[in-house]
């Protein structure tokens, strides 16, 4: 497997190597030690999340705060989503800067998206199954979000609007200039 960081600190790209034949295909999604020493954080997934969802889903953009901050390592076992993450560590250079990346049940690629760190994605293909492996449990009173048209950070989301199926608590979430971080 080749893991390499994206232009957003801390933020990489896990590429496996696919072994296929007429059988189908195999595939190591996840080994501790090689993450490890290619990201340098010791890998503790405490909960796993999984979602169905159709063309046109677009859920995100989602955080934790504070000590419910959470890591997440994203994967596409069925479908293709374009898959978002947005860099919201004030401290950071590249703060309010996004990545975005196709995942999808071709390549296997994921995709490991570290603590301070907004995330979304967008359904491509009918009954994606979209996976996440997340460092620290969930906490209703430490979410926090960002509207996925916050005209600053300028994403490209590659289906229309007009064509997008979003939950009501998402379409009302602040923009990144005025989300509670």
């Amino acid at each position: 497997m080749t893991i390499e960081e994206t232009y957003l600190k801390g933020c990489f790209v896990i590429t496996p190597k696919v072994f296929e034949d007429e059988r189908g295909c195999f595939f190591e999604s996840f080994n501790k030690k090689i993450f490890e020493q290619k990201i340098g954080v010791d890998a503790v997934f405490v909960q796993d999340n999984q979602s169905k969802s159709s063309i046109g889903v677009l859920r995100g953009l989602h955080f934790q705060t504070g000590k419910f901050a959470q890591s997440k390592l994203v994967s596409v076992p069925k479908g293709k989503v374009l898959d978002v993450c947005v860099d919201i560590r004030k401290e950071s250079k590249t703060f309010g800067q996004h990545f975005s990346i196709i995942l999808d049940d071709i390549k296997h690629q994921q995709l490991y998206i570290p603590r301070g760190f907004a995330h979304g994605f967008l359904v491509l293909e009918n009954n994606t199954i979209f996976t996440y492996k997340c460092d620290n449990f969930y906490n209703k009173e430490s979410e926090g979000g960002i509207i996925y048209n916050d005209k600053d950070l300028n994403i490209d989301w590659v289906l229309g609007e007009k064509e997008f199926i979003i939950s009501e608590k998402d379409q009302k979430l602040p923009n990144l200039k005025s989300a509670k971080l």
